[in-house]
Parts: structure tokens; sequence; C-alpha cells
């Protein structure tokens, strides 16, 4: 097992805004993204952290961003760490491989969340409702159960405790219509592209979520792409509506903090070496059977 980076202090550089798994350096007009080992649950970080998780989140995302370049632009500038600026390639070493260097954008302040199937909050917004973020369903849907269609289910960024689902009308009146019926149509598309590749490769885009910016008026997409923390990935062969899908994703992390009596408000239980590895292995089975390829530790 690889050491883990919990994070990142790079000398000579402002010291950066550390989200819940990434450090991000503001150097201007551009960002320094840096993904790091640290893995997030119920809106805290747990301990110890999964060894190579940064890297395998940022090379699939990469992946997908070549992967749809043609349906949108992205803000990536250097996905090498050999060609980012000069200052920064005496720190190949700790940036290669878990690093992006990205134009700054002004961020969309919504998650374009897409749903093809029955989970999550939509799962539980949907049992007290009937529906998902204003969005009617059909009665009587099971947990796991694929929806008559994907619906486009936009939620607030909280930069502390949780996102909110909010519905499309909201989304309109203040992110503006014209913009949020164009995210919500390129957020169905990516939904659609990716779970298209995936089912060929026997997972399951159950759902997922995506960040877009705006420079100079055109769209980018940004952050993380349909990668196992922002993404329900489901094995195809063992799904069957209302029963727990086994999942390639964060989902079993959580599921073991359920089943540890853990009240999600208290400082929470550090990570047994069997989750840690649970967790390190299915990250790496969601990277090769959508990639076909292994990721670079």
């Amino acid at each position: 097992m690889s050491d883990i980076v919990w994070q990142t202090d790079l000398d000579g550089l402002p010291e950066p805004k550390r989200g819940k798994v990434r450090d991000i350096y503001d150097l201007g007009h551009e960002l320094l993204i840096v993904a790091c080992d640290r893995i997030s649950a119920y809106d805290h970080v747990l301990h110890p952290g999964i060894p190579g998780k940064g890297k395998i989140l940022s090379q699939l995302t990469n992946f997908w961003f070549d992967h749809f370049s043609d349906l949108v632009p992205n803000h990536l500038l250097a996905t090498e760490a050999t060609e980012f600026p000069s200052h920064l390639r005496a720190k190949a070493g700790v940036l290669q491989g878990r690093s992006v260097w990205v134009k700054k954008a002004q961020v969309v302040p919504f998650e374009c969340v897409a749903r093809g199937y029955l989970a999550g909050s939509g799962y539980r917004e949907y049992k007290d409702s009937g529906e998902i973020c204003g969005i009617p369903l059909p009665p009587g849907l099971r947990r796991a159960e694929r929806l008559p269609r994907a619906i486009f289910t936009p939620a607030t960024k909280a930069e502390s405790g949780h996102d909110e689902n909010v519905s499309f009308d909201r989304m309109c009146r203040e992110a503006g219509e014209e913009l949020a019926r164009k995210l919500r149509q390129l957020t169905l598309d990516l939904y659609e592209g990716g779970a298209e590749l995936a089912a060929k490769n026997g997972i399951i885009l159950a759902d997922t979520k995506f960040e877009f910016g705006l420079v100079e008026g055109e769209i980018l997409l940004v952050d993380e792409v349909l990668t196992p923390d922002s993404s329900r990935f489901w094995d195809a062969d063992r799904w069957q509506p209302g029963v727990e899908p086994v999942s390639l994703d964060k989902q079993y992390v959580r599921n073991w903090l359920d089943a540890s009596g853990w009240d999600h408000e208290s400082p929470p239980p550090s990570l047994p070496e069997e989750v840690v590895l649970g967790t390190l292995n299915r990250y790496v089975e969601a990277f090769q059977r959508i990639t076909g390829s292994d990721p670079v530790f």
C-alpha cells in the first residue's frame, strides 16, 4: 500500500484553500488543483484516508474530460506535472498523477445532478413526497429502481454542511433561465454518455453530479467528473431493484459508518484497515473497468 498524501504545503505558493478532498492553489488567472487522499462522508472528513485515492480521482476525471471534449470544453491547461509552469516542475514528485493546472472559472453555484435510478437523498425525498426536486415520479418505485427517464435535480453548493436539493425553478431564478436550461441539457447529455460507456463495461451509473464554470461567457466543465466520489457506480450483473446495490464507490464507506452506530454528528470513528482496503479496491476496479487500464500510482 502506498503512503497517504493527506494534504500538501508547497513552498513558494500561497496557502491553499482546502476542500474536503482537494487542495486548491490560487495563482492568479489559473489554479493548481491537487487531489489528496482524504475521504469524506456525511460532511465529515474521515481518517486515515485512502492511499492513492487522489491519483485515481484525478486520472479518471482526466479520462472523462478527454472523452467528452467534443461535447463541452473543460478547464484543463495541463495534466502532466512536467508541463506545468516552471516554478511548479520542481514539485513534480508530489504533483504528478494527482494534480491539474486549470483556468480559473466563475463557478456556477449549483451542483448539477443527474439521476437515472432511485437512490440516496432522491430516494428519501421520493418516499416522503413522491417527488424529487419538484419532479413527480410514478408511485410504487423501489429503492435502486431505474427511473422512466433520467432527471435533472440541482442542488445548492454549501461551503460547509449539507448541499440542499432545490427545484429547477429556483435555479432559473438565481442563475438565470437561459444558463439553467443549458446546464440542464448538458448535464443530461453527459450523464447519458457516461452511462452508455459504463454499461459497456458492466457498470450502472445510477447518478452523478457535475460542476460548471464560466470563462468570458463560455461554459466549461470543471472539478471532478464521473468518479467514485461524485457518482454511484453499481455492478450491473448483481443489480436488483429493492435490494442494496453492490457498489464501486463511496457508498461502501457510508454503509460501514451507518452500521457502526455513529450518530453523524460527533467525530466519526476511524476507518479500519479492511474498510480502507475495501474502498481502495472498489475505486481501482471502477477505474479499470471504465478506462480499460490501471491508475498510475
